[in-house]
């Protein structure tokens, strides 16, 4: 999963578009239809919208649905996608509250059970028998299992170490400064940190949730109720060492609030430095910027034990997540939706669109197109060892991104302590009990 994890939350009227209208990156392509033809039949295609919440593959949806259509003319799909600086979850509710929702929306997981009263039960569909991990869910399609960590080029690596690079022999937050020193030394920059707040707070801090001894729920319960805290903790301070670490080396420190996405796939992409923190989702930015870079994945640490096992690991997970509309849209248009999802799992170009032109790996065991992208490859590796952690963001509340993501940039900037932060978090996790 492409990204990162204020945004503000702005008032849209939704507009619909022709697919052949829409463009852009990030930005609102299409509105709403189901206000439009319902029925079809005699009357035109039945009318359906995909509301898309990963802007970097907003180009490969909508050909995607340029291709759907073509194939089955009787059904025209409608893309719209999430504004800059807004969430999924924002989005859908501001559709729903406006009377006109999405057909098919996508969401990050943590927030499909808010809409599970508005959503169809697809638990009846084939796809659910062809899953590889038991989805929990009975109205959740999963669309994309993602990864996350330390993005880096490997060209650069190569040079600073004088060889190929091995991923394995980074195993602490010193072997990690040890690193940087030596990408320093061959003249580039170690690290650029992207201060998006969806990034810092619900990728980066999460790490420190799914490397807790307990199951992330119960942590996270003990937190809410306050019978947990994280002045002491072993996993969070060790995260905050190596994020302390990461703050020292890098190249954007002096005005480290600035750096978007773009800046950091740039950045990567060019050799301009070495590493960011980002997941798989930044393929088709670094591909943008440069292509033909090869890529790959260093996990986080969160201590300076060499036998840690949470030094080998990063989080992978299906983070993003589909469901059908049963309030506002008809029995045709969600046939229409399921007809789409299917295109997706069991047709040749639908399994093109989510492994090549998306660069997503797919949460089906059906689909046996391997990754063609390097960080795809990456994380596959990491599966393949058994080299895992949860994705920390499907457990955490719609808010958390804007709330614990603004704590994060006030540490990343020097305007926070630890202890601020952790006062910050604390007070966060306690309004949630």
């Amino acid at each position: 999963m492409k990204a990162f994890w204020g945004k503000a939350v702005v008032f849209l009227v939704a507009l619909t578009m022709v697919l052949t209208a829409c463009g852009g990156n990030g930005t609102n392509t299409a509105g709403n239809s189901n206000d439009g033809n319902k029925g079809g039949g005699s009357n035109g295609p039945v009318e359906i919208t995909f509301m898309n919440s990963k802007g970097q593959i907003q180009a490969a949806v909508e050909e995607a649905a340029k291709t759907f259509m073509a194939k089955y003319p009787d059904i025209k799909v409608n893309v719209m996608t999430v504004a800059s600086g807004q969430s999924p979850f924002e989005r859908a509710s501001i559709l729903y509250s406006s009377g006109t929702p999405a057909t098919l929306s996508m969401l990050d997981a943590g927030d499909i059970v808010k809409f599970e009263d508005k959503a169809l039960d697809l638990s009846g569909e084939k796809w659910v028998g062809d899953l590889l991990q038991k989805n929990g869910s009975k109205v959740a399609f999963p669309f994309a299992v993602e990864g996350y960590g330390l993005v880096y080029n490997k060209q650069v690596l190569d040079k600073a170490v004088g060889g190929s690079f091995d991923p394995k022999s980074v195993r602490t937050t010193s072997d990690l400064e040890a690193l940087f020193q030596k990408i320093e030394a061959s003249g580039t920059a170690p690290l650029i940190i992207g201060a998006m707040p969806w990034s810092l707070g619900n990728h980066f801090l999460p790490i420190s949730y799914v490397s807790q001894s307990s199951d992330v729920p119960t942590f996270l319960s003990n937190l809410s109720s306050g019978s947990a805290g994280l002045a002491d903790n072993a996993a969070f301070n060790g995260l905050l060492d190596t994020f302390d670490m990461m703050k020292k080396y890098n190249v954007k420190k002096d005005d480290p609030m600035a750096v978007t996405a773009d800046d950091i796939a740039a950045a990567v992409a060019k050799g301009e430095a070495a590493f960011t923190f980002n997941g798989n989702w930044m393929i088709s930015q670094l591909d943008a910027a440069q292509p033909g870079g090869e890529y790959g994945f260093l996990p986080v640490p969160v201590s300076n034990n060499a036998d840690d096992p949470l030094n080998a690991k990063i989080p992978v997970g299906a983070t993003k997540q589909i469901f059908i509309d049963k309030v506002g849209s008809t029995e045709a248009q969600q046939e229409a939706a399921k007809k789409f999802l299917n295109w997706i799992v069991y047709e040749a170009e639908g399994q093109d669109f989510l492994v090549n032109k998306a660069s997503i790996l797919p949460a089906f065991k059906n689909i046996t197109l391997e990754p063609s992208d390097s960080l795809a490859k990456s994380i596959q590796t990491y599966m393949n060892a058994g080299q895992t952690l949860d994705f920390g963001a499907n457990y955490v509340p719609g808010d958390h991104s804007k709330s614990v993501g603004a704590s994060m940039q006030k540490y990343l900037a020097g305007a926070a302590d630890r202890a601020g932060l952790i006062a910050d978090l604390e007070a966060y996790w306690k309004s949630k009990k």
